[in-house]
């Protein structure tokens, strides 16, 4: 009876446990599927690759292909020499495994991340195959987002290497092949992992520096050493026709003061803002612009309007990690891209319209509300948006 007993109680512990463990090898296999799938086979790898990248969050149906992150994975799989990237997060476990390839294929890889998000997935895989990972450890944000490779390709923009930034937010990702503009981020990225110095540690000038590239004139510029806010509101005085932007956050008034000089002027100034940062961030300009007669919105997808663009007469592209804020000016690692190419403008001109266009949709007649403890110039803190991509 003993006996019967016993076995019947482990029928019924193995009842509940049954499903539990097919759900959770569904949940690893699922995983599996959606981020670290191989790429394809060599012929797409030598494929040249585009200069611009936009994420599709609108698009998004759940399938996690085709995305930014997957010109990176065959970028990487084309790595001979080395690998660096500087990124605030990163979990995207498709760029992880083309890094393990590489390290396979004798490839230096290295890492610098913000310290807040020193373990995921992604990087607990790189760090447990010997991959040297840095973090800052400090109050302000390593807020960067670039990969170096071969010291001769540069890939930048808006995107951190996370499956939100991929997928699920409004993104850029920028292709530059320039061993000048490679030596000028190799140099911003050993001042941090080598030298051990971010932020406001930072030597004044830093490695800020115009050079020639595929895509053309390209400047580069890193915060918070350069006084990048000074230069971005010297081209935007020097615009005569149009001044649009997308802003992730904006609290900056230098910048938005440049805009309204240049909007008295007659120059057209249309900008669209994340919405929850305009509704939340200290010092938000969204109602400075709009009371100067700029016309701006807020974004429509439920997720985050992640970029950081200006773009300039339809020509003039500036991009990168910054958010147009005082924190990105003085506290953060950041860096930015001013490029002088038209075709790559009409390219982000066409991404600018598409967000726009659906704000406009989304919402007519919008206004933001600033609680009155919010309503002082200047600051924007530290914000938690959409799960861990608290940015500023």
């Amino acid at each position: 009876m003993l006996h019967k007993k016993f076995n019947r109680m482990i029928w019924i512990r193995c009842a509940f446990l049954l499903p539990a463990l097919t759900a959770l090898g569904w949940g690893f296999a699922h995983r599996e599927d959606i981020s670290a799938r191989p790429p394809p086979a060599t012929a797409a790898a030598e494929e040249e690759p585009e200069v611009v990248y936009f994420s599709r969050p609108q698009e998004f149906d759940g399938g996690y292909a085709g995305g930014p992150d997957e010109a990176l994975a065959q970028a990487v799989d084309r790595a001979a020499v080395s690998v660096d990237i500087a990124v605030y997060d990163f979990d995207l476990l498709s760029v992880a495994r083309a890094l393990l390839r590489a390290v396979g294929r004798g490839v230096a890889v290295r890492i610098v991340v913000d310290s807040d998000n020193w373990h995921t997935e992604a990087l607990d895989l790189l760090r447990g195959q010997g991959v040297p990972i840095a973090g800052d450890i400090r109050q302000g944000l390593m807020h960067d987002k670039f990969v170096v490779i071969d010291r001769r390709e540069v890939w930048a923009g808006s995107m951190n290497l996370t499956v939100n930034d991929a997928y699920r937010n409004d993104n850029n990702l920028l292709r530059i092949r320039s061993e000048a503009l490679a030596r000028l981020f190799t140099a911003e990225f050993e001042e941090m992992v080598l030298a051990k110095k971010f932020g406001p540690a930072s030597p004044a000038g830093g490695s800020a520096g115009s050079v020639e590239t595929d895509v053309g004139a390209v400047e580069a510029l890193f915060a918070p050493d350069c006084g990048v806010a000074g230069r971005v509101v010297q081209m935007i005085r020097d615009a005569r026709l149009s001044i649009h932007f997308l802003a992730f956050s904006f609290t900056s008034a230098e910048i938005a003061g440049g805009m309204l000089e240049r909007r008295s002027a007659g120059v057209a100034v249309l900008g669209v803002f994340e919405s929850s940062q305009a509704r939340s961030n200290i010092g938000t300009q969204f109602e400075s612009l709009r009371g100067g007669g700029a016309e701006v919105l807020l974004d429509a997808n439920p997720r985050n309007m992640h970029h950081k663009v200006i773009l300039l007469d339809g020509e003039i592209v500036i991009t990168g990690s910054y958010n147009f804020t005082n924190s990105a000016e003085s506290r953060n690692d950041e860096d930015l891209l001013i490029l002088w190419n038209p075709e790559l403008a009409a390219a982000f001109e066409r991404e600018f319209r598409r967000i726009f266009n659906l704000a406009a949709g989304a919402a007519p007649a919008q206004a933001v509300e600033i609680p009155r403890e919010k309503r002082s110039a200047g600051f924007c803190p530290c914000l938690a948006v959409w799960g861990k991509d608290r940015e500023i």
